[in-house]
């Protein structure tokens, strides 16, 4: 399955979808310019869509859509483009769709589409007969040019970035990169298979020596943050890159870990140390198999989910299950999509992760990363200055027991950190993250310290 990382996000479908109004929104929220093409024919042309039919008639239309369309396509900066309802019945558009763009059909139904446009004064609704024709007569046209269906903006987003989520999906590769556990409970069969329990360089040399794959193999990472990690640093420098599919089935991994081109093993000097971005073509989430998970590796995956709401200024932890994956989903995509490699904004991603990882290394990763992101998100807060009952409330965090001088050396040598000074993401309220922030080291210290036990 494609992305958009590197192309447009265009939207086809039938009048009245709404296609310029969501592509709106979703230029605004990844940062992307947008491109409505009707109204950018009407300022080529200074005149609007219904006169220029009147003076021209839809075949002379038609010509200067295929023009404004596929210059708009050829810029090389990726936007967000809003197609006519009709450009899809032309080749030329249809040809430059697949060249350029990642291409998204929003569904709507015919007589939800008539109820939208009727009072319009678009040329092609006038007659509710004719519009209904007009619509069966483009529908096989839509469907061939799709590469992905959308209905609302999570839909759109997830699909940009390549994400299926769905009850029994199953992903497709050429080699299986597996934890054990999640193999032996929910079996899945693809070619060569390799089992995991850390992400190590020694890991990582072994699956190297022993891939039974070409440059145009897929590989497949099937199980938490730790074997997706693994799987992804693997495909990203074996035979200087190749192809993988992220297939999470932990809810850490399927609201977060799998989902954003970050690939890395662990070193003892720190978390995540020796790592690449390989975005993978897609990511598979089935949320039935988390119904298999612990209890404890359950609420270790809910820390994710509230640092996700605590971002989005939304309560994602009171969502039904399924809802719940999908909004952390769609928030982590949406803010990757904006950010890929972590130049600006996605740095908020790391809320609570500073503390998070100083513990982890501290404890030599005995500590659960949830359990450790949980008390890392006590200490944003707190250095925030806000409220803490909802980590408290939803995540029960317990001070961990880690030696202090340790863990400090280890948040030290955070990634953020620059010129030996400690940068940290904290909110200024709910959906209202901010990056990049310093704060007396002492307080950093002490926020630290009220994590630690004994």
């Amino acid at each position: 399955m494609a992305t958009a990382l590197d192309r447009h996000i265009a939207l086809i479908g039938f009048m009245g979808a709404g296609k310029t109004t969501l592509g709106s929104r979703v230029a605004d929220l990844i940062g992307r310019q947008f491109f409505d093409l009707d109204r950018e024919i009407e300022k080529s042309v200074r005149r609007t869509i219904p006169d220029l039919f009147r003076r021209e008639g839809e075949a002379q239309f038609r010509v200067i859509e295929a023009e404004e369309t596929h210059r708009t396509l050829a810029r090389e900066r990726p936007a967000v483009v809003a197609l006519g309802g009709g450009a899809i019945e032309t080749p030329v558009i249809r040809e430059a769709l697949e060249k350029h763009a990642l291409t998204v059909l929003i569904d709507v139904e015919p007589d939800t589409a008539w109820d939208r446009v009727a009072a319009s004064a678009r040329p092609l609704a006038k007659d509710p007969e004719q519009f209904r024709q007009l619509y069966e007569r483009r529908r096989g046209l839509y469907e061939q040019a799709a590469d992905a269906h959308a209905k609302d903006l999570d839909d759109v987003i997830l699909a940009a970035l390549g994400i299926r989520i769905e009850p029994g999906a199953k992903p497709e590769g050429d080699v299986l990169i597996a934890d054990p556990t999640a193999l032996e409970l929910h079996p899945l069969e693809v070619g060569e298979t390799h089992t995991v329990r850390e992400k190590s360089l020694e890991e990582a040399q072994r699956l190297w020596t022993e891939l039974g794959i070409s440059r145009d193999g897929t590989i497949v990472g099937y199980g938490g943050g730790t074997t997706t990690d693994l799987a992804g640093f693997v495909a990203a420098t074996y035979m200087r890159g190749v192809r993988w599919v992220s297939a999470p089935t932990t809810l850490v991994g399927q609201v977060d870990a799998g989902i954003g081109g970050k690939t890395a093993v662990d070193l003892r000097e720190g978390k995540n140390l020796a790592g690449a971005f390989h975005y993978p073509d897609e990511v598979v989430i089935d949320p039935q198999l988390i119904a298999t998970l612990p209890a404890e590796e359950r609420q270790a995956g809910m820390a994710e989910v509230v640092k996700t709401g605590l971002l989005a200024g939304l309560e994602t932890w009171e969502l039904p299950e399924d809802q719940m994956i999908r909004a952390c989903a769609a928030y982590k995509s949406a803010v990757c999509l904006a950010d890929p490699y972590e130049q600006n904004r996605r740095a908020i991603l790391n809320l609570g992760h500073t503390f998070a990882h100083a513990l982890e290394a501290a404890s030599l990763y005995t500590v659960r990363h949830g359990d450790a992101v949980a008390l890392g998100l006590l200490a944003a807060l707190r250095l925030s200055g806000l409220p803490t009952d909802v980590v408290e409330t939803v995540l029960d965090p317990r001070p961990v027991s880690v030696d202090r001088e340790r863990a400090w050396d280890a948040l030290k040598r955070d990634k953020k950190t620059r010129d030996g000074r400690i940068r940290l993401v904290l909110l200024e309220a709910p959906g209202k993250p901010v990056w990049g922030l310093e704060r007396p080291e002492d307080e950093v210290r002490a926020a630290l310290d009220a994590l630690i036990s004994g």
